[in-house]
């Protein structure tokens, strides 16, 4: 999922000190979305996203399994100063997507966790940097609370450090595959996500 043209415009942006630990924090989020996109059996899906809570939570305490997802985030993330446990948080957010009803609240909240640890990495932040994330994880999963969530944004402009990140926002509101990049560009350009 890493490899999708958004992330892949998305990665283009960002600034190259942090590159590697920006698609190291996207696989694993990725890694989250490909065990529920495979997920016939919901106990089944739930066991795998377990498993890689643990795992990043136990990144914390010792050295990495043999899986490239969890060393690249012992090699990017940690010394960046996320800890395995933060980034541990976005499972609750996929693992609910399990539910005959998922929460749109964890859907929101996985995002802006991506979106704060994003932040981070690139060393900026902003007052509705949630909301972005919120947006994010919500219109990406189908779910209909993003247009409420978008309109909060309406207005406002993300600041040129955010923007590697925010116009993934941008792209999962505007929905259309054709013109999601176009969609993308214009917001590097803006920083209007609404």
């Amino acid at each position: 999922m890493t490899n999708s043209p958004d992330f892949q415009l998305a990665l283009l942006h960002t600034p190259a000190r942090v590159r590697w630990a920006m698609e190291a924090l996207l696989a694993i989020d990725a890694a989250m979305a490909d065990v529920v996109a495979r997920s016939s059996e919901p106990t089944l899906g739930r066991i795998k996203l377990a498993w890689w809570r643990e795992q990043l939570e136990a990144l914390d305490d010792g050295p990495p399994p043999a899986e490239p997802r969890l060393q690249a985030v012992a090699q990017h993330l940690l010394p960046a100063g996320i800890s395995g446990a933060e980034i541990a948080e976005l499972e609750a957010g996929w693992a609910t997507l399990l539910d005959p009803e998922p929460d749109p609240e964890l859907v929101a909240g996985r995002g802006a966790v991506l979106f704060e640890l994003g932040g981070r990495l690139l060393g900026a932040d902003d007052p509705r940097l949630a909301d972005a994330g919120a947006v994010y994880a919500l219109a990406s999963t189908g779910l209909p609370e993003a247009k409420d969530r978008l309109k909060q944004l309406s207005g406002h402009r993300f600041p040129r450090a955010l923007r590697p990140l925010t116009m993934l926002a941008r792209a999962a509101a505007h929905g259309s595959s054709r013109r999601r990049a176009l969609a993308m560009l214009a917001h590097r350009w803006t920083g209007r996500i609404a």
